[in-house]
């Protein structure tokens, strides 16, 4: 990560605020108000809160300044997403079948006790700019694995050609999270945070662009007449 040689007020000011509009749009979720109405996850995918939490959890100690120094806004962003995703992942398997929900309680332990062992590796073997570059690389990998998770729901879409499964907001908050922190990372000249959230951004355009095509689709086939065969 290299520092910027000067520090302008117009530098702090934009930066700052493009972790800041992260923070806003990064955790609406209105597919588990219909999760708990209907009291069932119906074929909503798990997968996507399950990376997002590891993606918060990891980014957030890449923030602290034990690790890499002047980005603490992801580390403060990135707690609270923790918290937002701990409690969408707890209510998705209260709803969910007992397959799932067994499925879905493993991969969150797993979640908990991969975190744990890079603490433990970052702090005990490594030090200085190589934990750095440790913590730093797992970030880039987990952001990737986060915005790439929605692609079995893309894929879902373009077999059903429906929506209905895949959340506008969802997609609204991966494309507003990753072109805010795209942002901010760039002012801030760390590589590690714009790099991957410069993909998150194209994937979440072609997310939008499926919704809007489809969601289109659907509308103009349900005005379509209906056949009556009269025999």
């Amino acid at each position: 990560m290299i520092p910027p040689v000067s520090v302008s007020p117009f530098y702090t000011i934009c930066s700052e605020a493009a972790g800041v509009a992260d923070f806003f749009c990064m955790f609406c979720r209105p597919t588990f108000q219909r999760i708990v109405r209907n009291r069932s996850t119906e074929q909503f995918s798990g997968l996507p809160y399950i990376y997002s939490l590891l993606n918060c959890l990891i980014c957030f100690w890449y923030g602290l300044p034990c690790v890499a120094h002047g980005v603490i806004l992801v580390a403060t962003v990135n707690s609270i997403g923790a918290i937002f995703q701990s409690v969408y992942v707890t209510l998705f398997i209260v709803y969910a079948e007992k397959p799932m929900k067994l499925r879905m309680s493993g991969l969150l332990i797993a979640v908990f006790c991969v975190f744990a062992l890079i603490i433990c590796v970052s702090l005990e073997l490594l030090d200085g700019r190589t934990r750095q570059m440790f913590v730093g690389y797992l970030s880039v990998a987990s952001l990737i694995s986060m915005f790439a998770s929605p692609l079995c729901i893309m894929n879902l879409v373009i077999r059903t050609r429906s929506v209905e499964f895949m959340p506008f907001y969802l997609s609204l908050s991966t494309f507003l999270m990753s072109i805010s922190f795209f942002a901010y990372g760039m002012l801030k000249h760390d590589y590690f945070v714009y790099v991957p959230n410069g993909i998150g951004t194209i994937l979440g355009v072609i997310q939008l662009f499926l919704y809007a095509y489809y969601r289109r689709k659907s509308r103009q086939d349900s005005r379509l007449p209906l056949l009556v065969s009269h025999g």
